[in-house]
């Protein structure tokens, strides 16, 4: 049950990310955002990883192979491609209505885990993963929006989505792949992935888009706060998905819509509406699926 308090407090740091972002995407551009999720954040997972070997000095180094190469590459690039995603809906929509398209990446790696990852999920797992994404429909506000969302909204949301859930699958299968015990299998995975995605980036923006680099250095403490709990959040989610399939461990990380709503009413003065209760509830009752499941 390990998996549990390391998806919360991923979920909980997603969602200050997600507010850094939102605030950051006023000066800089999608793929700049981007970046600052990861320009400070191998350091920190580096030493992340030092403190494991520190801790545990007679812990062997891994082998790595070809697939695991594979799922570090693949992961890498989709998460830079949903963080460009969702970046491109703060800017389209609502904070709260692009946080919860995005969030279609429960469902959407539940059904990509059991058609091509071998998952299994009973079905009171299955009943958790639907109210989960019932209860992001309700808080979203996604229910009041739908006939307003613009078919660009959409794309880019489940897009997003879709982007995510591939990232999880394949950071969970790199995992396994290392013979490694938990959690310097899930500490290594997390600093390659994000190594490469800060290279790429620096890279890509030094050569096309200089510009938001400098835009980064004039914004150091909110691109710090990004990185920080983007690295945080990372750490929580590759620990609980080395020890739990993507699909119930994403479930009830929704609970990050509960806080996306916290901070949009604390941090932006944004108000809530009656409904939220319902919703809130679901997340509720889905949590508590997933985790007997």
């Amino acid at each position: 049950m390990l998996w549990i308090p390391f998806a919360l407090f991923a979920a909980l740091m997603q969602a200050w990310r997600n507010a850094f972002q939102k605030q950051l995407s006023q000066s800089v551009g999608a793929t700049g955002v981007t970046l600052a999720r990861f320009i400070l954040a191998g350091p920190l997972a580096a030493t992340y990883l030092w403190l494991l070997y520190r801790w545990q000095p007679q812990q062997a180094l891994p082998d790595f192979s070809v697939p695991f190469a594979g799922y570090i590459v693949g992961a890498a690039f989709s998460q830079i491609l949903a963080t460009a995603l969702m970046v491109r809906l703060f800017q389209l929509r609502n904070y709260a209505v692009g946080v919860g398209l995005a969030k279609s990446e429960a469902i959407l790696a539940a059904a990509l885990g059991v058609c091509f990852f071998g998952t299994s999920l009973t079905a009171l797992g299955w009943l958790g993963v639907v109210l989960g994404g019932m209860a992001v429909w309700l808080l979203s506000g996604l229910h009041r929006a739908s006939g307003t969302v613009s078919p660009m909204t959409l794309v880019f949301g489940l897009g997003s989505g879709l982007a995510f859930a591939l990232t999880s699958l394949w950071v969970r299968e790199a995992s396994l792949l290392l013979a490694l015990p938990f959690p310097f299998s899930a500490a290594w995975v997390l600093l390659l992935v994000i190594g490469l995605q800060t290279l790429l980036l620096v890279t890509w923006l030094g050569l096309r888009d200089p510009a938001s680099l400098r835009g980064l250095l004039k914004r150091p403490t909110l691109t710090a706060l990004v990185s920080l709990t983007s690295c945080l959040g990372s750490i929580g989610w590759f620990s609980a998905m080395s020890l739990e399939s993507v699909a119930l461990v994403k479930t009830l990380g929704q609970i990050e819509v509960l806080f996306t709503l916290m901070i949009s009413a604390w941090y932006f003065r944004d108000r809530l509406a009656r409904h939220d209760h319902l919703g809130l509830g679901l997340i509720v009752v889905a949590a508590i699926c997933v985790m007997w499941a």
